[in-house]
């Protein structure tokens, strides 16, 4: 089982919910974690609002440092927004796959209810079609850099 982190800055949206599907749907394959370089300390509700209105499991969420993964043999790494994208990855993440998924942040959607929701629930889409992408590779036959081509190319694609 190869080992996921996916990575924002804040740790409390974008990464959760990429953490929850990949959790989801990598069964078996992949086992997800999420952090944050600047982590906010909380989880954002309408990231656990989503996951529940999409079936998924909202306990056990948290927004944490990447620095608690240091020992944790993380295979691949993957950015969300584009401030983790720019920032420089811990040294722990040197010898690991890469990737960034550019995603816009849902927590900066103001509006009412329907659209703070709809905002939550495209970004739950974007990962959810990259994901299953993501899934449909010979993970464990690709190469690192061949898989962080494929990784980088699922993220411009969608």
């Amino acid at each position: 089982m190869l080992n996921v982190l996916i990575l924002c800055t804040g740790n409390s949206c974008r990464s959760v919910l990429g953490e929850a599907l990949i959790n989801h749907l990598g069964k078996g394959r992949l086992q997800a974690f999420s952090a944050g370089s600047r982590p906010v300390g909380k989880v954002n509700d309408h990231a656990l609002a989503i996951l529940a209105r999409n079936g998924l499991p909202t306990d056990g969420y948290r927004s944490q440092s990447w620095d608690e993964f240091a020992d944790t043999g993380i295979d691949i790494a993957i950015t969300v927004c584009d401030q983790a994208a720019g920032e420089v990855c811990p040294i722990y993440l040197n010898s690991t796959t890469r990737g960034h998924w550019g995603l816009p942040d849902p927590a900066h959607v103001s509006g009412t209810d329907a659209e703070i929701n709809a905002a939550f629930q495209a970004t739950y889409d974007a990962l959810e079609k990259r994901i299953t992408a993501l899934l449909a590779l010979p993970l464990e036959t690709l190469s690192g850099s061949e898989l962080s081509a494929h990784i980088n190319r699922i993220g411009q694609s969608s």
